[in-house]
């Protein structure tokens, strides 16, 4: 079985190629943001994979991009009667707290597409108002007049009985996308609950749209796709799921970072990925740390996924000068087409890639192996005229513009930490995507940080960390009352059916029961409280004494309260793939193949090529270090030594 990892970027697609000698070969194609599949298409055919024996783990980003452009399908959304504008209202937070006069935001649901109905529970699950067949009847009739591709069904208390959503589903017309709450959260919070409901019918049909021309490109090719846990799926169950695949693409490098990191000797890491259109960063102990309290965009995302957070600072983002004269970088980007001017793509604005090439980092010949050639004097000149505009020389903008994204990216860095009461210090920083190697050292520097690690194939890592994907599915049902108070056989009785469901949904795909395992945690609260914090189910006495430890751990106080459940999860996953990355020999050790000068370096800079290093190999900076997929810069008062799979492990001198 040849196994292939596909993240699809909003720059470029990338291709991790695993045959069945346990070799590993690369590649990258620009992405096709109109039709992603057939960029992947494209790839696969460059490759030269036949079909046979061909396995296929996609990362994608098709769900998150609708959601960023606001590119759903015309949806309806269906409530109980008095909580049409339940997402209007929401939770009344306002993201500036200080700013007297904040923009209006656009309702998620015009007001048209929110319809009522009845069939409604009160909090046990008894029924106040039934659902009738006048009441499906007039539903119908809205479907009909208002001709949505897609409903959204979020009843109260629906998590208690999905019957009266299942009853509005099965009266659905076949061509309507059908999303109920029950089935794709089923949770306590309403608002919370809907949003899910309502974002997994908005951009269900282009999901699966996708999926589907995808999947008549590849014909009999087995497709997985990632989903935003980190978790991967059949991609005949993720078309129904796509609020599940919002960070699909994210997801992998993380589970990359967390297995290389392992085979380095670091568990404790944080990770940034800067690709052409954005910066993910994140922290990771040991596992890639998950959470249900996730935004994409301007909507909040209450699904497992893992928690990382998004910046508009990639290779592509564009450099401008505000209204002051002010130069600021990002967060609109250049993306594929155009893309940066150096690209020959008919981009006219100046980006993070060209400033690296004016200032030398990028070399022309070195981008993609060699064959794709940067256009230099394009990069110069539309940098020039952004200096001219600033009254400054060509040089000291380029300059500029990179020190600018490399604070954005570092201030994403900080905020990640102190929000989870980490110390970046106490970590080793993890760069990868296409542009990470290049800012790497002076990310580190302005974090304080001492170490870093550029893993091996960085270029393509989220691609990488598909193959490394287990299946798996994130499974949870609310149950609200003191935790003391529960019979313990009752929860351990829904904590089984979680996981025989999870199982059940892995046998589908093929996988045996005796390969699945499962962890069950429980997300509890102090009886008053609103939020929850998530911990491993190990009995209810145990669980509540871990949960008053957790508290005094993250707020610096315990409190004199009973412990209250509100939520039962169960993590069901499949076997782990073997993925191995060979050792590298360690003789004999590379040797520079030329030299380059770089803007504000004394002397000829050294080129390395990556894949001609050696294990153990040390290097002292400044030096530029090239592979087919990055550019590693080596800053000065840095060095640098080559571990057995070829990570490179930087420290500071």
């Amino acid at each position: 079985m040849i196994r292939l990892g596909v993240d699809t970027g909003g720059t470029f697609t990338d291709f991790v190629l695993l045959d069945e000698n346990g070799a590993l070969r690369v590649h990258k194609v620009l992405s096709t943001p109109d039709a992603p599949e057939v960029a992947i298409l494209q790839g696969i055919a460059e490759l030269g994979l036949p079909p046979q024996g061909l396995q296929l783990v996609h990362g994608s980003t098709v769900a998150t991009n609708a959601v960023l452009e606001g590119k759903g399908v015309k949806t309806l959304y269906v409530a109980n009667r008095g909580f049409a504008d339940l997402l209007t209202i929401g939770r009344q937070q306002r993201a500036a707290l200080y700013d007297l006069q904040p923009p209006i935001a656009e309702p998620p649901v015009p007001a048209e597409y929110c319809v009522e109905t009845s069939g409604r529970l009160d909090a046990t699950g008894r029924v106040l108002e039934p659902l009738t067949g006048a009441d499906i009847r007039a539903l119908l009739a809205q479907i009909e007049r208002l001709a949505p591709e897609a409903v959204a069904v979020n009843l109260l208390f629906s998590y208690l009985d999905p019957a009266f959503e299942e009853s509005i589903a099965a009266a659905m017309p076949g061509h309507v996308f059908v999303s109920l709450s029950s089935r794709v959260l089923p949770e306590i919070r309403e608002y919370e609950r809907g949003m899910a409901t309502w974002l997994n019918a908005w951009v269900g049909p282009r999901v699966a749209g996708y999926l589907d021309r995808l999947s008549e490109g590849l014909g009999t090719v087995p497709v997985s796709v990632m989903q935003s846990s980190g978790d991967t799926v059949a991609a005949e169950q993720a078309a129904g799921n796509a609020v599940r695949m919002l960070l699909s693409g994210p997801a992998g490098g993380l589970i990359a970072a967390r297995r290389v990191g392992a085979l380095a000797g670091h568990e404790r890491l944080m990770t940034f990925d800067m690709g052409g259109t954005s910066t993910d960063v994140a922290l990771v102990d040991a596992e890639p740390r998950l959470t249900t309290d996730g935004r994409v965009g301007r909507f909040p995302v209450a699904v497992p996924m893992v928690d990382m957070h998004t910046i508009g600072a990639g290779g592509g983002s564009i450099a401008w000068l505000d209204d002051g004269g002010m130069l600021q970088v990002g967060p609109q980007s250049a993306g594929a087409d155009p893309g940066p001017a150096c690209y020959g793509g008919g981009g006219s604005r100046p980006t993070v890639t060209d400033a690296n090439l004016v200032l030398g980092r990028l070399q022309p010949d070195a981008f993609l192996g060699g064959e794709m050639r940067l256009d230099e004097p394009a990069a110069r000149g539309v940098v020039g005229e952004l200096a001219a505009a600033a009254g400054a020389e060509v040089v000291q903008t380029a300059g500029d513009i990179v020190a600018i994204a490399n604070e954005h990216m570092a201030q994403a860095l900080r905020a990640t930490a102190i929000k989870r009461g980490a110390d970046p210090r106490e970590h080793v920083l993890v760069s990868f995507g296409g542009a990470g190697g290049l800012h790497v050292c002076a990310l580190a520097e302005l974090l304080e940080m001492r170490t870093a690690l550029v893993p091996v194939h960085g270029g393509v890592f989220s691609a990488l960390g598909m193959l490394a994907a287990r299946p798996g599915r994130q499974l949870s049902r609310t149950r609200v009352g003191l935790l003391r108070a529960l019979p313990p056989e009752e929860l351990e009785a829904m904590l089984g059916e979680l996981r025989q469901q999870g199982i059940g949904a892995l046998l589908r795909e093929g996988f045996a029961g005796a390969d699945c395992d499962a962890q069950a945690s429980v997300d509890l609260r102090y009886a008053g409280q609103s939020y929850t914090l998530n911990l491993p189910w190990r009995g209810s006495e145990t669980t509540a004494e871990d949960f008053h430890r957790f508290h005094m751990a993250r707020y610096g106080h315990r409190l004199d309260l009973p412990v209250e459940l509100v939520n039962l999860r169960q993590w069901v996953r499949g076997p782990a793939a073997d993925l191995q990355l060979p050792s590298l020999p360690k003789s004999p050790q590379g040797v520079p193949f030329g030299t380059a000068r770089l803007a504000g370096i004394d002397g000829p800079v050294p080129r390395y090529r990556r894949p001609e290093l050696v294990a153990d190999q040390a290097l002292e900076g400044p030096v530029l270090i090239s592979e087919t997929v990055a550019t590693t810069w080596l800053a000065p008062g840095w060095r640098l030594r080559v571990d057995a799979v070829g990570n490179l492990m930087l420290s500071r001198r």
